[in-house]
């Protein structure tokens, strides 16, 4: 008996060492395909914008088409359309919760066309200007080539799941260099558990894909921010309040977002044609907020670094949730985590701005911080993943306290006003059942 105890406990951790050099691997080439995308991204925005071939990285909103702008996002919309139809349904939309779905209902199989297809097609819907950032669809790809060789490579159900996570938090680790917090984006929205046989191959995918980022991209922050201070105990109890105030506003983005997906489920048109419609909406804010197309990420940063008035951060805030809403309302392809974190650092902006006339304590850079990740958090209900990657992505560990008060502080209210995130609404939506618990070992 004791015999065969330790033969199956051999064999065990054998199985664990080759799902580990799979996900060493994968982890490599996740970085391979995040930056193909972003090259894609920088060829496509060239293209569209600028009518030239090149693979440096431009800003939409710096175009000089005059009008005529307001159609490059309908063109995008009719590619990803056309590419949706004959091509596969499952690049629509950010990519996270099609992946959860594929987790829990298919044994983790994800087709092998959305490799191609899903980065394709967001660099297109983006290179356009669609107003999304690029880490959902590098994670859904990730976690697609990750089930990819979890189905060319003989491996249990269960190993192909660990496998794609691995891929998504290489994917995400890949674009912002922040690997602890995609391990836990991993765990919370994938993975549903704490186990050493999935945990290790997780956080060995994402330190390859870290290690190669940072060979290449050097080891900045992501979002440069000024270093803040040491905040003191009544501006922490302000950064919770700020906690209870997104975690009420959270929910009510996911409705907003799935209000809109329901309204162009009456428009009597194919949904194919649903994404041109969105890109016209997105064509004509971006005439009147250029900045509004594509990435931003530079608008975090300048939120964050208060760079902008109080008059412009607000404008930005409203035009890109019309924008991004209504764009991703339609199906297009592309994600979610930079607009949240455009939106909640703005916000964030604003309250700290509004604070510190009368509390001169509270500091408007750390509330743009800690607005930034209280409202990823209660959309996304990945608590730990986005007080990780707040401080990964800015490299301010001094943020730490604050930000895992107020995040906790929404992900509570988000929870008790609703149940599901931006993520599982869709999925939940269709019949399926999302885990809300965590296994242990």
């Amino acid at each position: 008996m004791e015999k065969a105890h330790r033969h199956f406990l051999t064999d065990t951790k054998q199985r664990t060492a080759f799902i580990c050099a799979l996900a060493i691997f994968i982890g490599a080439i996740a970085m391979l395909i995040a930056k193909t995308l972003l090259w894609t991204l920088a060829l496509m925005t060239n293209f569209f914008y600028f009518q030239r071939f090149s693979l440096a990285a431009a800003d939409p909103g710096q175009n000089t088409l005059g009008y005529a702008a307001a159609l490059v996002p309908v063109v995008g919309g009719l590619i990803v359309g056309l590419m949706a139809r004959f091509g596969s349904s499952a690049i629509r939309g950010h990519g996270i919760p099609e992946a959860m779905e594929n987790i829990l209902l298919k044994e983790s199989r994800i087709p092998r066309r959305i490799v191609f297809l899903k980065p394709l097609s967001a660099a297109v819907a983006i290179g356009s200007g669609g107003p999304f950032g690029a880490e959902g669809p590098i994670i859904a790809t990730g976690g697609a080539a990750g089930s990819w060789l979890g189905q060319v490579i003989h491996v249990t159900p269960y190993e192909r799941k660990i496998l794609l996570a691995c891929g998504a938090a290489a994917g995400m680790t890949a674009i912002f260099g922040t690997p602890l917090s995609g391990v836990l984006l991993a765990i919370e929205l994938l993975l549903f558990e704490f186990r050493h046989k999935s945990f290790v191959p997780v956080a060995l995918a994402a330190s390859a894909a870290a290690s190669l980022r940072f060979l290449i991209e050097g080891t900045d922050a992501f979002v440069p921010m000024a270093d803040i201070a040491t905040p003191s105990l009544g501006a922490i109890a302000f950064y919770l309040g700020m906690g209870v105030v997104f975690g009420m506003i959270s929910p009510l983005v996911t409705r907003s977002i799935y209000w809109i997906e329901d309204q162009f489920e009456r428009i009597p048109v194919p949904w194919m044609w649903w994404p041109a419609i969105g890109g016209l909406v997105v064509g004509l804010i971006g005439l009147i907020r250029p900045e509004t197309l594509g990435v931003g990420y530079s608008n975090i940063t300048h939120s964050l670094n208060g760079d902008f008035t109080t008059t412009v951060v607000a404008g930005l805030v409203l035009w890109k949730f019309l924008s991004w809403s209504i764009a991703l309302g339609s199906g297009t392809s592309g994600g979610t985590l930079a607009p949240l974190m455009t939106l909640g650092a703005g916000m964030g902006l604003i309250i700290g701005r509004a604070a510190s006339l009368f509390m001169p304590a509270i500091d408007p850079h750390i509330a743009a911080l800690v607005g930034m990740a209280a409202l990823f958090t209660g959309c996304s209900h990945a608590l730990l993943a986005s007080v990780v990657f707040a401080v990964e992505v800015t490299k301010q560990p001094l943020g730490l306290v604050p930000l895992l008060g107020s995040c906790s502080v929404s992900y509570m209210v988000a929870t008790l006003m609703s149940p599901y995130s931006i993520m599982t609404e869709k999925i939940v939506r269709r019949g399926v059942h999302v885990p809300h618990e965590y296994y242990p070992d």
